[in-house]
């Protein structure tokens, strides 16, 4: 039986073809694919087509760049930062280690009314969520509800698997380092009058709907939640167990919304999660008239060690989200290069299609 051989084999040092062997060839088969004769646009760009392309998208850009970033800049934000490790914070003698249940206030004023609905957040910066064994430390299965799952959990969750012999629910690093610092808002009515009203803040609506009635469920069962949490351990750092987050039974256990929140990880090191919601309770009336202010806060979350910072912010949004320069920068950006590069191409377009044309005329 006849072997097939390839010439070039033997050109390039392979063993030599046996006498009568059909040689075989490398070369494509003849088809429209592999001899590339597909049909194909190639369009020929000219100085007709191109110059025009530069011009629109200038106009279209810059407009669309303005009126964004004038959007942005007519969102109203307040920023608070209450680390503390100023000496003259008043959160400073809450980083003292000896120093359990620490609270302290920080008065700031609202220059301006804030109108329509506020969001309240909580930020943090140098804290970098996005590690991938943080990331990744989690048991999505017992977060949905698995009975199995809760009492033995994922592999991933380790070294937040077990505590004392117990399953943890939640388990994993992200659960363990959930943000536990209590937040209340109080507006100072007037020097006369120094009682303290305070701001209704509404911990609910705060999460993604997907989230809150899909991805999340307490553990399936008739009895009380403590109950379907049997044989469970809370997380190390937590200060309750997690049925004890809210005495709302719509917001409590797995399908606690400030839980919900922290638990869809972020990004970048430097990030902001939504804490409250302050809610326009009338039309005549701002949501937060301009005055002064103070914040209560109920410093449980440690972040020197890490050198971290933490922040509160009040902010209302627009028709495009909260407040980002970025997007409205980044249009005016692209529009003003698109517009200057046609208005160099067009000078010099005209400049050496004249000279080709006084070079034809002296040669004529």
């Amino acid at each position: 039986m006849a072997m097939n051989c390839n010439a070039k084999d033997e050109v390039d040092g392979g063993p030599p073809c046996a006498p009568g062997g059909a040689a075989k060839t490398r070369r494509p088969d003849n088809t429209a694919f592999k001899q590339q004769r597909l049909p194909a646009w190639q369009p020929i760009l000219t100085a007709g087509t191109v110059l025009p392309t530069f011009f629109v998208v200038g106009l279209i850009f810059i407009p669309i760049g303005i009126g964004i970033f004038v959007t942005s800049n007519n969102i109203r934000e307040v920023e608070i930062d209450y680390t503390g490790t100023e000496p003259s914070s008043p959160c400073n003698k809450c980083l003292n280690p000896n120093v359990t249940r620490c609270v302290c206030t920080i008065n700031f004023t609202l220059e301006k009314a804030f109108e329509g609905n506020v969001f309240m957040y909580y930020g943090l910066s140098n804290f970098y969520q996005n590690h991938r064994r943080y990331v990744k430390s989690r048991d999505d299965s017992q977060l949905n509800g698995d009975s199995s799952a809760l009492l033995n959990p994922s592999k991933e969750c380790e070294p937040y698997r077990r505590n004392e012999d117990l399953p943890v629910a939640p388990c994993g690093a992200i659960a363990n380092s959930m943000f536990n610092d209590t937040l209340e808002l109080f507006l100072v009515s007037n020097e006369s009058d120094p009682t303290p009203t305070p701001i209704t803040l509404k911990k609910k609506g705060i999460a993604w709907w997907t989230d809150k009635h899909v991805k999340f469920r307490n553990p399936p069962g008739g009895g009380s939640l403590e109950e379907r949490f049997k044989g469970t351990t809370k997380p190390v750092n937590w200060l309750t167990p997690v049925y004890m987050l809210d005495s709302d039974e719509d917001n409590n256990g797995f399908i606690n919304e400030d839980f919900i929140v922290w638990m869809r990880t972020a990004a970048l090191p430097t990030f902001r999660k939504l804490y409250r919601l302050i809610e326009q309770t009338s039309d005549l009336r701002p949501t937060l008239p301009a005055g002064q202010y103070y914040l209560n806060i109920t410093y449980n979350y440690p972040v020197h060690s890490f050198d971290g910072r933490k922040r509160m912010i009040l902010s209302t949004i627009s028709w495009m989200g909260g407040k980002n320069p970025f997007l409205g920068i980044a249009y005016i950006t692209v529009g003003s290069i698109s517009f200057l590069l046609g208005v160099v191409l067009l000078v010099i377009n005209h400049k050496y299609r004249n000279s080709s044309n006084t070079t034809d005329t002296m040669a004529f």
